[in-house]
């Protein structure tokens, strides 16, 4: 526990962030699962529809350093990648 004032704080300030980082990793796996998903049964189309959602919650992930930019741009082109093998 902590005893501190300013562990206290750093205890309330880490909460916060874990709570945001834990709706940003849920959102962008929720997306990608939804999307694996429609990939499995062959539907592109709808997919495809999902792509743009996936790439914010990506993006959002990114920007706020939750991801490294590099680590996005992986996740958002294997999902186009993927898509785009079943179009074929």
């Amino acid at each position: 526990m902590a005893i501190t004032k300013s562990a206290k704080k750093a205890l309330r300030s880490s909460m916060r962030k874990r709570a945001f980082n834990l709706r940003r990793k849920r959102r962008i796996s929720e997306v990608t699962k939804r999307i694996r998903k429609l990939i499995a049964e062959k539907k592109t189309a709808e997919a495809l529809a999902l792509l743009p959602a996936a790439y914010q919650a990506i993006d959002k992930a990114a920007k706020t350093n939750f991801l490294h930019k590099r680590a996005a741009a992986r996740k958002k082109s294997r999902l186009a990648a993927a898509i785009a093998r079943v179009e074929k």
